[in-house]
């Protein structure tokens, strides 16, 4: 069975690229490689001993999308991974997050009804939520007003992807994430930002590295314990077997429903200043960090409830925070050593 994943080089997708190879599934990626990087390809062919098909567009230009579906009419399924995705840079460059987000999932969704393709997995994002009125959040939570341009883009896209489904024979699946750290245990993919890095981790490997002279803690005025944002941080990997339990949903046609909802977290919060501590109990290394003013876009505290996940998908997150931070600091150190 052959799987589309647009954004396969890139964080989430070449994680979910080596969890589908190892069930069996046949992968070809699309990226444009905006902010991911040829080569990983190769390092997933390492790891999994098959190296996945790659053609490189921008799934924004109607023509190139339409012509690799007339070329690829036996996929099963779509996993949406493409977009931009910075919360700070979409509040400085909101048309660019609107035209690339939106445009590349309505080009999607078009070929997929035209070529026939029934399954979508898309991914979305716990920031559809806003600041939750009650904490843990589950799918039931109302979406509030999004904080940036980034999350409405995931808003816009599940009602896009919702109202698509009632009119085709379309299958979706929408995973909102919360936030996804650590890297694969062989240290030959993880998260790679280019330039200054938007999320925490990546920040704090670079900094521990050397590559950053100081790590910015936005804001310790917040009301959490301890003044910093709090955040449900998740495995990658852990992260990328939901999407293979995804799929496997909507191919053995278990879906209950035409368009389902799940959130992807381990129902547990930890704030800014307790991922730097573990990382720093993790590695024997002291993280220099700096408190500076709080940055737009960003809400106070969010943890997820996974109980329907848990039960509906057949997935847990096992992995924890050590063992997060720890797989994060490998990666970086393999990645660097590399150059």
């Amino acid at each position: 069975m052959k799987i589309l994943v647009t954004g396969g080089t890139g964080y989430i997708g070449s994680h979910t690229v080596v969890e589908l190879q190892q069930e069996g599934f046949e992968v070809v990626v699309v990226d444009a490689l905006f902010n991911s990087r040829r080569e990983v390809i190769d390092n997933i062919a390492k790891i999994t001993g098959q190296k996945p098909e790659f053609e490189q567009f921008d799934l924004t230009d109607q023509a190139k999308t339409a012509d690799f579906f007339q070329r690829h009419q036996d996929l099963v399924g779509v996993i949406h991974f493409a977009a931009h995705k910075a919360v700070n840079d979409s509040v400085q460059h909101p048309i660019k997050y609107y035209r690339n987000n939106l445009d590349s999932l309505m080009n999607l969704l078009d070929n997929m009804e035209t070529f026939g393709v029934p399954n979508i997995v898309f991914s979305s994002s716990c920031t559809v939520y806003g600041q939750a009125d009650q904490l843990p959040v589950s799918e039931s939570a109302p979406i509030k007003k999004a904080e940036s341009p980034y999350g409405n883009t995931k808003q816009i896209a599940e009602e896009i992807i919702a109202d698509t489904v009632h009119v085709t024979p379309l299958h979706a699946i929408a995973l909102r994430y919360f936030n996804p750290i650590g890297a694969h245990e062989s240290g030959l993919i993880g998260e790679l930002p280019n330039g200054v890095p938007d999320n925490l981790l990546p920040y704090i490997t670079q900094t521990a590295y050397g590559i950053r002279e100081q790590l910015k803690v936005f804001g310790n005025d917040y009301n959490t314990p301890d003044g910093t944002p709090i955040r449900d941080y998740i495995h990658v990997v852990d992260l990328a077997k939901a999407h293979v339990a995804a799929v496997k949903r909507m191919v053995g046609n278990q879906m209950k429903k035409p368009f389902e909802v799940f959130n992807l977290g381990t129902g547990n919060g930890y704030s800014v200043l307790e991922v730097i501590k573990a990382f720093e109990k993790a590695t024997g290394l002291k993280v220099n960090y700096k408190i500076v003013g709080r940055r737009e876009g960003d809400i106070e505290q969010i943890w997820a409830d996974p109980t329907f996940s848990n039960e509906e998908l057949g997935w847990k997150a096992v992995r924890n925070l050590d063992e997060m931070v720890a797989s994060a600091w490998h990666w970086e150190q393999h990645y660097r050593n590399t150059l």
